[in-house]
């Protein structure tokens, strides 16, 4: 069977052919008619009319609208009233400039006036936070304070045209946000501090590093930045370990002198704080926490005492006891745990005074258990009702520029800052012993006095030397520490006298918040009359400048 051609009518139309339902007959020109050969909707566009364009797709608050262009956009938001030009101070520090904006909002903060260090495509976001953040955990590590860390990683950021940035800094977790404008996905990056290190040598390196790096004249590439850093990760202590070991001995000697010693008690002060840094370093090899290692280090000298007391020499035994624990109160990291609360770090504070009486109980633990001890051995023990019972003042002001230098030894610091601190930590004993002994001024209030001091004197070596002022303050705090009050407290409990003991920790902790709080008190009172960066809005016009606090009265 054949089949039949289809005709007109029996084939399928097209779907051109199916959008008119009056098609012309046979034959019939079809007349130009552009809009009705093409009805796709009668609501169309009249001829020589603008279409609108089609609106945006409703989506995430976030998405760029569909004018903008990341080639031709600003930086950062501009807000309506604009944005004050902070004009910085030449020759200010780095901490006081990076101060100044650290406490601005992110979108009032101006942009930098060249994004220098960099090529055409931009910075090197990844590897800028890396260096930022590599720099962080050195300085945190090292026993820097928060708030000066954080200014550190917001220089670097900024100095390689990274300037949306918000650095974050906790006890053991440095962290740091860029985003680089409003409409674009921010970068996180962190970095954990797991090691920590009195190494106050590598401190002013890194800190010579921050301030190249933020120098306007100073041009050091990302690559540059990582060989120095490199360099200093590598670079060897100042003194090595047996210098060490003596630098702690001397320092419990000079300690005991400090509070009435003579040479006997001295040299038994010595042996007994260098047996003590022996056991800690062992204890330190075997993996031990910290807190076994202050245990093993504070027993010594208590032992040595106890031995002492036992013997027919006539020796202030209580003065060998004290002179150890000057070399194991962890007074940095107090200092360190109250300038972070005082500035608003209060979860660093926490950490950080919680970490000092971790190792504070430790060292009760280890000098309570020998005192135990003697008492059972019936050693003749009693507790001195001065702290410091013989005036010397020439023999005690060369101790404690003795101790001072040997703190400065023990924190690995540069040989040119160990005869600064060494003077620093004799005026602060002059002044202390000035109040305290001739004017009957009390010994916490003296204490505060002596301290601000050495606060000061910091702070302005620190910033005509571009470094940190923990070198010039940490070791300086030395002959000011209580270890006299310490022992005294724990010989008190030792013998069941909780009264006594509990007053005397009590008055050993006012005199570890005089040292802490006179510290930060005088560092602010340099930054306060000293030349600080200043912001100008309108011409003319001087706006308030400098680090930016909170304002907050009764509670709310």
């Amino acid at each position: 069977m054949v089949a039949e051609p289809e005709g007109p009518e029996d084939r399928k139309p097209q779907s051109d052919e199916a959008r008119s339902a009056f098609a012309p007959p046979a034959g019939v020109e079809q007349p130009e008619t552009p809009e009705e050969d093409h009805p796709s909707s009668e609501f169309a566009v009249p001829q020589g009319l603008v279409a609108e364009p089609p609106p945006e797709p409703e989506g995430s608050a976030f998405a760029p609208p569909s004018t903008y262009s990341a080639r031709t956009s600003p930086p950062a938001f501009t807000p309506a009233h604009g944005i004050p030009v902070v004009r910085l101070t030449k020759g200010a520090p780095w901490q006081d400039r990076m101060r100044a904006m650290l406490r601005m909002p992110v979108g009032e903060r101006p942009v930098p006036e060249t994004a220098h260090r960099q090529d055409d495509t931009g910075p090197a976001v990844p590897r800028v936070l890396d260096l930022t953040l590599r720099i962080g955990e050195l300085l945190l590590a090292g026993g820097e304070g928060a708030e000066d860390v954080e200014a550190a990683m917001f220089a670097i950021s900024r100095s390689y045209g990274l300037d949306r940035c918000e650095p974050t800094v906790t006890f053991t977790l440095l962290s740091i946000t860029y985003q680089p404008s409003l409409v674009d996905d921010p970068v996180t990056a962190n970095r954990t501090v797991r090691r920590r290190g009195t190494d106050y040598n590598r401190l002013a390196a890194v800190y010579k590093l921050v301030h190249d790096i933020s120098a306007e004249e100073s041009e050091v590439t990302l690559e540059e930045a990582y060989r120095r850093l490199a360099e200093i990760r590598r670079n060897r202590h100042p003194f090595p370990g047996w210098a060490l070991t003596l630098a702690g001995g001397l320092l419990a000697g000079a300690a005991s002198v400090l509070v009435g010693g003579n040479l006997v008690v001295f040299l038994a002060a010595a042996v007994s704080a260098m047996l003590g840094d022996r056991l800690a370093w062992l204890a330190a090899g075997r993996g031990l926490p910290e807190f076994y290692q202050f245990v093993a280090a504070a027993m010594p000298p208590a032992a040595v005492g106890v031995a002492l007391s036992l013997s027919p020499l006539e020796v202030r035994a209580s003065a060998v006891i004290t002179g150890g624990l000057f070399a194991l109160i962890p007074g940095r990291a107090l200092v360190a745990g109250v300038q972070d609360g005082l500035t608003g770090f209060y979860i660093t504070a926490a950490a950080r005074l919680l970490e000092v009486g971790y190792l504070v109980v430790g060292i009760v633990v280890g000098v309570l258990s020998v005192l135990y001890l003697g008492f059972a051995l019936d050693a003749g023990l009693q507790p001195e009702t001065a702290i410091h019972s013989v005036e010397r003042p020439g023999v005690q002001t060369l101790a404690a520029m003795t101790l001072s230098l040997c703190f400065a030894v023990m924190l690995q610091q540069e040989r040119s800052t160990v005869w600064l601190v060494t003077l620093n930590g004799g005026v602060a004993w002059i002044v202390y012993g000035a109040l305290a002994d001739t004017a009957g001024v009390s010994p916490v209030a003296a204490t505060a006095a002596a301290a601000g001091l050495v606060g000061i004197f910091g702070q302005m070596l620190a910033r005509y030397q571009f470094a940190s002022a923990l070198p010039y303050v940490t070791a300086a705090i030395g002959p000011l520490l209580p270890g006299s009050a310490t022992y005294f407290g724990l010989l008190s409990i030792a013998r069941g006298d909780l009264n006594d003991g509990l007053a005397s920790l009590s008055k050993a902790a006012a005199l570890a918040l005089a040292i802490a709080i006179g510290v930060n008190l005088g560092a602010e009172t340099t930054r306060l009359f000293l030349r600080v960066p200043g912001a100008v809005g309108v011409p003319g016009e001087q706006l308030p400048g400098g680090r930016r606090a909170a304002k907050r009265t009764r509670g709310f």
